[in-house]
């Protein structure tokens, strides 16, 4: 039984996986991430490994492991400004179009398709195309 929700899981995302391939550069990372994810999870874990695969393979150019303190190190010497938002910051908060200064995130902390800035003393990437935050470093 285990076998079958895996191999359910697995072909349910096959369809974001050829979706992926067609996507904006932008895009098709998170979703080639997120169908690779998924599938792999799927194998080891069944429909939940599938979901949790999914999620942890979607934000493909994060600033991940020892490279998120040093990256927050350099944008503190930056002195990059912080951007006022009346809400509160999350993921996948889309960011207004104006007022908001994003900067190219330099290759040494990884290559990544996203940009950062600071909203609310808080330092996100964000998705260049969308302004939508990815990712929250602190």
């Amino acid at each position: 039984m285990f076998k079958k929700f895996a191999v359910v899981a697995a072909v349910m995302f096959v369809p974001v996986a050829a979706l992926a391939q067609n996507a904006p550069a932008a895009q098709g990372g998170a979703l080639s991430g997120a169908a690779t994810g998924a599938v792999g999870g799927a194998i080891v874990g069944g429909p939940v490994g599938a979901v949790v695969g999914g999620v942890g393979g979607a934000v493909v150019g994060a600033i991940i492991g020892d490279n998120t303190p040093k990256f927050q190190q350099y944008v503190v010497q930056q002195n990059v400004p912080s951007y006022t938002y009346a809400e509160p910051v999350a993921v996948g908060v889309v960011l207004p179009a104006e007022g908001v200064q994003y900067r190219e995130v330099p290759r040494e902390y990884g290559e990544t398709q996203y940009r950062y800035t600071v909203v609310n003393k808080r330092t996100v990437l964000v998705d260049p195309q969308t302004r939508r935050v990815v990712q929250i470093i602190n």
